[in-house]
């Protein structure tokens, strides 16, 4: 496990190990440069195109940018970050996502919206994939990613081997490299990761239901029992 992240408390928590390991707030993985300094680009997507300050709404609310699963106006929202390289995500994602989804997105009760928090720059990358994917594809390919995450997350080159399984979602190796080299697409994870820390997020997967935080990943128990509760 990467020397900047600690799992503790069904979480992964972001913890400084030296100094300059941050750019821009966000920690990179050893051995990596930082992300460079975004500049506007061709084929920028509405998240990238939309800093985080910039809507004049609180991020606790759906922002323009965001990729809504559900009824956008659903009564109960629950807004996720997480990082693609976060086990505790992945067991979200693979586990309770798909019964929220079921039981509570596919009524109209349920919406749910995820951000970037990423941990290390591969996962900062995996993000910009995933949003190059497209809108329309863009929860399929999360749910790729995360259930891959034990093979492509530890192979000796994790984006390499991420970028096979992308081809299903149409995205060729001139895809790859040109979603990576996008610096708007990057712009648009840091944006949500810059968004994440002025709402106190710390550790991943952080969920914020109707406003409230929620640190860790919880059950589907739980969450049932929540959403019951808020749908009265």
């Amino acid at each position: 496990m990467r020397n900047i992240l600690i799992v503790a408390g069904g979480a992964v928590a972001v913890v400084a190990i030296a100094a300059g390991v941050y750019f821009g707030g966000r920690p990179s993985a050893p051995g990596q440069a930082p992300v460079a300094s975004a500049v506007a680009a061709g084929g920028a997507t509405a998240q990238s195109a939309q800093p985080a300050a910039a809507t004049g709404k609180s991020l606790l609310e759906v922002q323009p940018g965001d990729h809504v699963m559900g009824d956008a106006k659903a009564p109960i929202t629950l807004i996720e970050y997480a990082s693609l390289t976060c086990p505790h995500c992945a067991h979200f994602a693979t586990t309770v996502l798909p019964e929220i989804e079921k039981k509570w997105v596919q009524t109209g009760k349920v919406k749910v919206v995820f951000r970037d928090f990423p941990l290390d720059q591969i996962a900062t990358k995996a993000a910009q994939l995933a949003e190059c994917s497209g809108n329309d594809k863009y929860y399929a390919v999360l749910d790729m990613i995360f259930r891959g995450q034990g093979n492509w997350a530890t192979a000796s080159d994790p984006i390499a081997e991420l970028s096979k399984s992308l081809r299903i979602a149409g995205m060729g190796d001139n895809e790859v490299k040109a979603c990576l080299a996008n610096d708007a697409v990057a712009t648009g994870v840091i944006n949500d990761y810059r968004g994440g820390e002025s709402l106190g997020v710390n550790s991943t997967p952080t969920l914020f239901i109707n406003g409230e935080q929620f640190k860790g990943a919880r059950s589907i128990e739980e969450l049932d029992a929540l959403f019951t509760k808020l749908a009265k």
